[in-house]
């Protein structure tokens, strides 16, 4: 693979690449760059905020919950809205631009927020942001990149984008080292990192539109249709379908390190740091895998994937304590987010005609985003009243007959691994 400093041109190539040759665009590389300053920006004020919140605030755990269920649920109700303005309006660039803006701005909210109220504005305003700027930001990185190496191009942005979420927490870590309480301090840095993206966002990330430019020219947005059918195709239900099955037995992450933190000396000592190694192995496996997808087929590639969270979740339910076991355990969560995140809005990317993309992608984001926000909420019910280990088995069992019934919902594209161009994928579904 080489990174390719030219956009994807808007006709077709003038010469063949030699086999096996695979080019991102200086445009992926861009929106990735952005994605791994913001993500800086939030992680480093998610690893701090539970502290904040209870410590610095005198909050209690109730109100943290309520936050942190904020950050999780909120964006999935303005996702599919970011897509469809993208797809209407055929400027994903600038629609994305209000989400990293909206964000940005509302790190400046963290400096004077001091209560319940205003700490909860200010989340519900940056996950808006993020809601708003998933969904154009991926229907950027599809326009940009061929067709054959689309989840590569994905894969690429993915490890930039978690390279910013391991920066993140360690940052948060060293200024809280080197200042005792210095919230604050994290709250301007975090804010620095944010307004850096979103001036790269706006003045270098070219405006790469999604429709054919003969069609962008020619017919006013306000008379271009959009093409709701393209949505109601049935590969996509079934990929919509299957992740949403899958999304209700991923339970989240922090379950996972309470589980390993109650037996293990090692996790309780380092873990905040948890989180940090599960991105190293996301970072480091999702090119890998993003290849992997495009040469032996995406829908392959995201069941397999989930055999990783399976392999995780088992592993912190055994009773074994050792260093050991805690860093498996990071691997496969890590193999499980690099083989499924990029991978399942290339598959929708896949299935969606360029006039319906980002809301084909962000329909995707939405079903994950809801079905893991009631997985999240239904295993901490479940959790209280099985215990720790307990829980985790049941789910570990669910997933074992789930992986196998989402591989039936996709088992046509399960024998096309080849990707086809979009308009052709929904016609022949």
């Amino acid at each position: 693979m080489y990174i390719s400093f030219a956009n994807k041109p808007s006709g077709p190539s003038p010469t063949r690449r030699a086999p096996g040759v695979r080019t991102v665009s200086s445009t992926v590389v861009s929106l990735g760059i952005v994605s791994m300053l913001t993500d800086i920006s939030s992680e480093s004020v998610a690893a701090i905020l539970p502290l904040y919140i209870t410590g610095a605030l005198g909050l209690g755990t109730i109100a943290f919950g309520l936050v942190d269920g904020l950050q999780q649920g909120v964006s999935a109700f303005v996702r599919i809205a970011g897509g469809y303005v993208s797809d209407r309006s055929d400027r994903p660039k600038w629609v994305a631009f209000v989400g990293y803006a909206l964000a940005a701005v509302a790190r400046v909210g963290l400096l004077f927020a001091s209560g319940f109220a205003a700490i909860t504005s200010v989340i519900v305003a940056d996950r808006i942001g993020k809601g708003i700027r998933t969904a154009p930001r991926d229907a950027v990185i599809t326009a940009a990149s061929e067709p054959e190496n689309l989840a590569t191009s994905f894969g690429v942005h993915r490890m930039l984008d978690n390279i910013g979420a391991a920066i993140g927490p360690l940052l948060a870590f060293f200024i809280l080292l080197l200042i005792p309480d210095g919230y604050h301090a994290v709250f301007v840095a975090s804010l620095a990192f944010a307004v850096i993206g979103v001036v790269i966002l706006g003045l270098i990330v070219p405006d790469v539109r999604t429709r054919a430019p003969r069609e962008a020219a020619t017919t006013p947005v306000a008379r271009r249709r959009f093409d709701w059918t393209a949505l109601n195709s049935p590969a996509l239900k079934r990929v919509l379908a299957a992740a949403g099955l899958l999304g209700i037995l991923t339970i989240g992450d922090g379950f996972v390190y309470l589980v390993l933190q109650s037996r293990s000396d090692f996790a309780a000592q380092w873990f905040p740091l948890l989180y940090v190694g599960t991105n190293a192995a996301f970072l480091a496996l999702a090119i890998p895998f993003g290849r992997l997808a495009d040469r032996f087929g995406r829908a392959r590639v995201l069941i397999i994937g989930h055999l990783g969270l399976l392999g995780a979740y088992v592993i912190a339910a055994l009773p074994v304590a050792d260093i050991a076991a805690t860093l498996l355990c990071l691997v496969f969560l890590g193999a499980f987010y690099a083989a499924t995140d990029g991978v399942l809005a290339a598959l929708a990317a896949q299935l969606t005609t360029p006039e319906t993309r980002a809301t084909g992608i962000a329909a995707a984001q939405t079903v994950v985003a809801v079905a893991r926000f009631i997985g999240a909420t239904g295993f901490g019910i479940l959790w209280f009243v099985l215990g720790r280990e307990s829980s985790l088995l049941v789910v570990a069992l669910l997933l074992v007959i789930a992986i196998p019934l989402a591989a039936w919902l996709l088992r046509t594209l399960l024998r096309t691994p080849s990707p086809t161009p979009p308009s052709e994928e929904v016609t022949a579904a």
